[in-house]
């Protein structure tokens, strides 16, 4: 069997993100564990091939970061949640002294020969990933390779390796349900992203533990996905607002699904909040600009890019740091798209 980048991390004594780095002769990496890592390679007959190439001067002085979006056509470019997370990695890097560079792909196929081709290259091997999915073929990758990541999301894959920074969705999830079950709420439905998105399930899961708490109903058309704004299915939402068992108010997991959804009533010509009550999530530039207003859960993304810049910089500075979790507070944003039902309104069956 081969050996492995990890097998000599494992003789070595490092971590397998180190021993990439003294392939590259990372300027980073102190000359002792440099000399550990290169006699481990020696005695398991380890062949670095292409990685062992240096970084180029230019790369080793600026240290450069890769950050990965989604793969997405267009769709991503368009969500106020990645540009604020960039716009406070970018913030931190500039004042570290350190350079980031975008990557993307429309395909997942096309982001992840970027990736390899910069890994190749040694132009770039430390990254911040800013989605977390389950089994993801880029983290899998970063892993394997050794490479240095920091994930914006929770880990679903080498959860104790990695470092990561969120905040608490399934808490927010869950308050966001609680607020509307406070204004008085009972017939409350879901309306999220795909679960395979880690932020989309756990928030999911707040709102079906408040649910439970409360023990209130929970209908299986009351718990709605969609893939991204253009895959929305239209016809089950008009469906569900067409029933006569319709729910009062609506947990949408972001705002721009719950900007779509207000399109949806205007065109069925039900009244927010009169009708149906709205509270989504990120409080965006959209949940001002929605009429009414939206109420949303701020969960400070540009605060998420910060964190997320100053944990990977100090594990590039420090590689022996263990991964650290860092959790970012939201904070409940109310606005004009929630109201209490009143105690003489009957819900609909």
């Amino acid at each position: 069997m081969a050996v492995t980048l990890k097998d000599v991390a494992a003789l070595a004594g490092v971590s397998p993100s180190t021993v990439s780095r003294t392939c590259k002769d990372n300027p980073s990496i102190s000359q002792e564990t440099k000399e550990r890592v290169r006699r481990a390679m020696a005695k398991l007959g380890y062949d670095p091939g292409i990685s062992a190439q240096p970084i180029p001067a230019q790369f080793q002085a600026s240290r450069a970061i890769g950050v990965i979006l989604p793969p997405s056509q267009k769709e991503t470019y368009e969500n106020s949640f990645y540009l604020e997370a960039i716009r406070g990695i970018s913030q931190f890097c500039s004042h570290r002294q350190y350079v980031n560079t975008v990557i993307t792909g429309q395909s997942g196929e096309e982001l992840m020969d970027v990736i390899r081709a910069l890994n190749r290259s040694g132009q770039v091997e430390n990254f911040i990933i800013l989605y977390s999915r389950q089994q993801d073929p880029v983290i899998d990758y970063l892993y394997n390779e050794g490479l240095l990541y920091a994930l914006l999301g929770k880990a679903y894959q080498y959860a104790n390796q990695t470092i990561y920074i969120d905040n608490d969705n399934l808490l927010a999830g869950q308050e966001a349900t609680e607020y509307l079950i406070g204004l008085g709420h009972r017939k409350i439905a879901y309306f999220g992203s795909d679960s395979s998105l880690m932020f989309s399930a756990d928030r999911k899961a707040g709102y079906q533990l408040a649910m439970a708490l409360h023990k209130l109903p929970q209908k299986p058309e009351y718990c709605l996905e969609a893939p991204s704004v253009m895959g929305c299915d239209l016809e089950a939402l008009h469906a569900l607002l067409k029933s006569p068992s319709r729910p009062t108010a609506m947990v949408v997991s972001d705002d721009i699904l719950a900007v779509a959804l207000q399109r949806v009533c205007l065109e069925m010509g039900l009244s927010i909040p009169k009708d149906l009550s709205i509270i989504s999530f990120n409080n965006s530039l959209l949940a001002r600009l929605a009429s009414p207003q939206l109420t949303s859960i701020d969960v400070n993304s540009c605060q998420l890019g910060i964190e997320a810049a100053s944990q990977i910089i100090n594990h590039m500075e420090d590689p022996n740091l263990m991964a650290t979790k860092i959790i970012v507070p939201h904070q409940l944003i109310e606005r004009d798209s929630c109201r209490p039902l009143p105690p003489f309104e009957p819900e609909t069956k």
